[in-house]
């Protein structure tokens, strides 16, 4: 269970740096320019390759043709998982779209199986809930009927099935009780607000209360109005992180390089938000209960032409985000890093190179391909 990554261009305190790094029962023990090698330690060149943090998606529901609220704890990890680790994906949130109690219950359980095992996949870290304490107006895709107003002893009955596996949930601030269940929950979850077209003072009032995201910002938000800044000013205005579907769809490119100058580069998390369609060509999809037709890559609701999700994955997110911004891939890297992981309270373990921190690490070319993912220091997918 020992590996030493040589001739690799480590990114390493926002920089590439040339390093080697050591990497002992899944964790990383040594980052120097010459690690103190254990006898018959096996060897990863890298060719002079970069070698970056392991991307982690806290927003997506599903990819290769399986949808997360239909997917058995088997094609979470040996399907969506696997074609994650393919595009640089080491860890991910199941993002659970709004549905009835018995099947949020039965997602949690599979989920919650999935999460357990090791295997050539991404590794699946817990549940985000998308609902269902949503506001009907700024749906997007969630069923309508399955809307509920703010109830934390629902939540709690969720948490306790799901054994401490929900570590995300999107709320909207302008339903009945969710303010109040927010002062509950907040330190049992961590809680985003989005889908929402609350007013400032609602918003402010729930970012206070202890939200510390939103969610796809931007999308199925009502926007910033000079007279009425609206959810979007106080997302904007606080410190919370803003959620970005980098996908050159839901947000122009003038638009993500403005999200980064208002927020700054710690606190937008890039996700995918990807459905069941990411990876395969066009046609006719799944998002929960919902139809959804996919045309050049673009997912809508069958029903009205709602942007339904997207097909994105992280490794394009990476390459639209420095072809968007015009930045080095050393300053948007930690938009699919470190600051998801910070927002989910994981910095300590995941998403940066670093003594002490799981050896999920991904390699990249010089046209920033993926060409292997590490998760705990072991290949899980090497281009061939």
């Amino acid at each position: 269970m020992e590996l030493v990554i040589k001739n690799a261009r480590v990114y390493h305190n926002h920089r590439f740096e040339q390093r080697e790094v050591l990497i002992q029962n899944g964790t990383i023990t040594q980052v120097a320019p010459r690690v103190d090698t254990p006898a018959g330690c096996p060897v990863l060149d890298l060719g002079g390759k970069r070698l970056v943090p392991g991307f982690i998606d806290v927003h997506t529901h599903g990819g290769a043709g399986v949808d997360v609220n239909a997917a058995t704890a088997d094609q979470l990890n040996n399907t969506i998982g696997r074609f994650f680790a393919s595009q640089g994906t080491t860890g991910w949130l199941a993002s659970v779209l709004t549905d009835t109690p018995e099947q949020t219950l039965w997602c949690i359980e599979q989920i919650k199986q999935a999460k357990a095992q090791t295997g050539d996949h991404a590794q699946l870290l817990g549940v985000h809930l998308e609902g269902p304490f949503l506001a009907s107006e700024y749906k997007g895709a969630m069923p309508e009927h399955l809307l509920q107003k703010g109830n934390a002893e629902l939540f709690r009955r969720y948490a306790k099935a799901a054994e401490g596996s929900i570590k995300y949930m999107t709320v909207s601030p302008e339903v009945e009780g969710v303010p109040e269940m927010i002062r509950q929950i907040a330190g049992e979850v961590v809680v985003a607000i989005g889908h929402s077209g609350a007013d400032y003072d609602t918003a402010m009032e729930c970012i206070d209360a202890g939200a510390a995201s939103a969610t796809h910002t931007f999308n199925a938000m009502k926007l910033l109005h000079q007279h009425f800044p609206a959810i979007m000013g106080a997302v904007l205005e606080t410190d919370v992180y803003c959620e970005a579907i980098c996908d050159g769809r839901h947000l122009h490119p003038g638009t993500v390089r403005f999200l980064i100058k208002c927020k700054g580069l710690d606190r937008v998390v890039a996700i995918t938000d990807s459905i069941m369609a990411a990876g395969l060509p066009d046609g006719n999809y799944k998002l929960g209960v919902n139809d959804v037709v996919v045309e050049d890559g673009d997912a809508k609701l069958a029903s009205n032409g709602t942007r339904a999700g997207s097909t994105l994955t992280t490794g394009q997110a990476l390459k639209n985000l420095v072809k968007f911004t015009g930045r080095p891939v050393e300053e948007v890297l930690p938009l699919l890093t470190e600051n998801p992981a910070d927002l989910l309270k994981m910095g300590i373990q995941k998403g940066r190179i670093r003594p002490g921190w799981d050896a999920d690490l991904v390699v990249l070319d010089e046209d920033l391909n993926v060409v292997r993912t590490l998760v705990g220091g072991r290949t899980v997918f090497e281009k061939v």
